[in-house]
């Protein structure tokens, strides 16, 4: 991409508020559960979509706003979907409990395997590029290597469900949050594991009655962002004990049910927020004050996510089937 090219070998630049829409991207016929720009920065045009009809979708999102290829190796609703570090491959999973990677140029599957449960989330280790984390409608959570198509490790929670899972930077941690507050008391929400190990270190971070549809980390303090059903976003530290920050809190979007995800901009200073009223919320990361609102959908905005080389370029999908950039 020409936009992308001055950007690649300068510093990130301060991140400001998009104003104005840029691309409206309709060819979803269902929700649009999940996007995330390619990691590869030469390729970040690309934007993935994962749907509640079945399909995953790679946009070019920067210069065209144009869909470049639709895959439909899945039988129900796709929950989850990720591009792999290289940029080469897409990993998918959803309610037909069934696992692919696809190669993005060919549509062929490098992979595919059926699970024991339906998929709500998938995450690649950052540090090691052939293993990814699946949890789902599920007490487990697995570990998986694509070289040998098998499940490497096995975590084990008391819970119906895993929500969201969020890798501590370097890998050696990684947190689940799970469904767990349906029961009698409120731990078990948000889960530290060792990954080696597959021993919990500690089910006791978030004590509010709250689930945590998703959980995100600041790019450049020891900090992570969880969001909570009680319409708001709760500070952890992503150290042991993982401690709640009480001063500060996130408030004013509504989560309402909903998948809603948030995430910090690349330079560290806002956190965004979709909101089930269609909104985007823009936080300042120090104050916890919003900066400003975006009145993006009709529908729930359950995703809105920075570009990584763009400065102030935004993703937004919504509970319509939409995909919206932002600048």
């Amino acid at each position: 991409s020409e936009l992308i090219k001055p950007y690649l070998g300068s510093k990130y630049k301060l991140t400001e508020v998009p104003k104005s829409l840029i691309f409206y991207m309709s060819k979803h016929s269902g929700p649009v559960n999940e996007i995330e720009w390619c990691p590869v920065r030469e390729q970040s045009h690309m934007l993935l979509s994962a749907s509640m009809d079945k399909t995953v979708k790679v946009w070019d999102a920067v210069d065209t706003g144009c869909c470049l290829r639709t895959y439909s190796c899945h039988s129900c609703a796709v929950r989850a979907a990720r591009w792999s570090s290289c940029g080469r491959r897409i990993l998918s999973g959803g309610f037909d409990s069934v696992l692919h990677l696809t190669d993005v140029e060919t549509g062929k599957q490098i992979f595919s395997s059926k699970n024991e449960f339906r998929i709500s989330a998938l995450k690649f280790h950052p540090t090691e590029s052939n293993i990814f984390i699946c949890g789902g409608f599920s007490p487990e959570v697995k570990a998986w290597d694509i070289r040998t198509s098998k499940v490497l490790r096995v975590y084990k929670a008391a819970v119906q469900q895993t929500l969201d899972i969020l890798f501590l930077p370097e890998g050696r941690e990684f947190l689940t949050s799970t469904d767990a507050v349906s029961r009698d008391s409120a731990d078990r929400t948000v889960i530290a594991w060792d990954f080696q190990s597959a021993a919990k270190i500690s089910n006791q971070i978030f004590h509010e009655r709250y689930t945590c549809p998703s959980l995100t980390l600041h790019p450049k303090e020891s900090v992570f962002v969880a969001q909570t059903n009680g319409n708001y976003m709760a500070l952890f530290s992503a150290q042991r004990p993982y401690r709640i920050n009480k001063k500060k809190r996130y408030e004013g979007h509504k989560v309402e049910g909903f998948a809603v995800g948030c995430e910090f901009s690349p330079d560290g200073t806002l956190l965004v927020t979709g909101s089930s009223d269609g909104k985007v919320f823009f936080y300042n990361y120090h104050t916890a004050r919003i900066i400003r609102t975006l009145s993006a959908h009709k529908e729930a905005c359950v995703s809105a996510i920075f570009h990584p080389v763009l400065p102030s370029l935004l993703a937004t999908c919504d509970w319509a089937g939409e995909i919206k950039i932002w600048q």
